[in-house]
């Protein structure tokens, strides 16, 4: 593999941006093209951060030989065809969250990357992000004790679109899908287990898609209750709470910092100082993991992409 990872970027929404701001920050990465069905989009996109090459179509990128990795970031739906067809033409693969739609796809495209020996990860930016490793360590050092709760938010208002991608069933919307996988994830990073069993309670829009989804994942002396919606904006945080102390790590899924609470006091605090949206992370570790030779990543490995999915199934079974 190259010293130098070349990426292009399927898409050019906003987390498409945010991908090309961050690659500045990784120093063996750089971005040699981008693809839009819109020809002018992926020209402007190509002008805009001097990226070389602007793609009309997809399928031009993949075939492009001077891309090594496809970050892509289209709509839910076409995760699972578009990295397939990334895979087929030979290249490594970030794909935005979820990685699929449902488990089932998921296990398809799992197994046609170990079958074509092809790297092939879920873009959990959060997984990466250092807030995140610091609150672990403080559990495995036991600074706040045996964990009891862990509760976890992400909601913002958005106005009703039926068209819009987060409404649109034909899009995969819904707030499970785009904002609720963050919760459901965070669980299990510090979990790694099934919930004995699940609650739910959710709403939906006109559309027939969530829009307000509240779960609560019940483990063996462990609560997990977790939540998302588009109806209103939540605390957006998550708590790891133990009988002899707190972590508090506000908007974790982009993780700028985390808070060590005894007796409601703070007594330790991590702050991730980065010039970076936080993107850099996954994209070193994926430039690494292909350095190594590897075909999947171990912080974000195939098997958690297949257990989100799972447990966002069962969540969806229970709506």
């Amino acid at each position: 593999m190259r010293d130098v990872i070349r990426w292009g970027i399927v898409s050019t929404g906003n987390i498409a941006h945010s991908f090309a701001q961050d690659m500045q920050f990784v120093p063996d990465g750089e971005v040699v093209a981008v693809a839009s069905r819109n020809g002018e989009k992926a020209k402007d996109f190509a002008q805009q951060y001097d990226i070389p090459r602007a793609h009309e179509t997809y399928q031009d990128l993949f075939d492009d030989p001077n891309v090594d990795a496809v970050y892509i970031a289209t709509p839910h739906n076409l995760h699972y065809q578009n990295s397939l067809d990334a895979m087929a033409a030979g290249k490594a693969v970030l794909c935005e969250k979820p990685l699929t739609i449902n488990p089932a796809e998921n296990r398809s495209l799992l197994a046609k990357a170990r079958e074509d020996k092809i790297y092939l990860m879920e873009a959990m930016w959060t997984y990466f992000l250092p807030a995140l490793h610091t609150a672990r360590r403080w559990i495995d050092e036991g600074r706040i004790g045996t964990v009891r709760h862990i509760k976890a938010d992400f909601g913002f208002k958005m106005n009703y679109d039926p068209d819009g991608r987060l409404y649109n069933p034909a899009l995969a919307g819904g707030a499970l899908l785009d904002i609720g996988i963050y919760p459901i994830a965070l669980a299990w990073f510090f979990m790694e287990r099934d919930p004995l069993s699940m609650k739910v309670a959710a709403r939906k829009a006109p559309t027939g898609v969530d829009d307000d989804v509240v779960m609560i994942f019940d483990y063996p002396e462990i609560v997990a209750t977790l939540s998302c919606t588009f109806r209103c904006v939540l605390p957006n945080a998550a708590h790891i709470v133990g009988d002899e102390g707190i972590i508090t790590l506000p908007e974790f899924w982009h993780g700028p910092s985390c808070h060590l609470y005894k007796d409601l006091k703070e007594v330790d605090t991590f702050v991730d100082d980065r010039e970076s949206r936080g993107y850099h992370y996954e994209i070193a570790a994926v430039n690494a993991d292909l350095k190594a030779g590897k075909l999947e990543s171990d912080t974000m490995p195939h098997a958690t992409s297949q257990k989100l999915q799972d447990h966002m199934a069962a969540v969806m079974r229970l709506f």
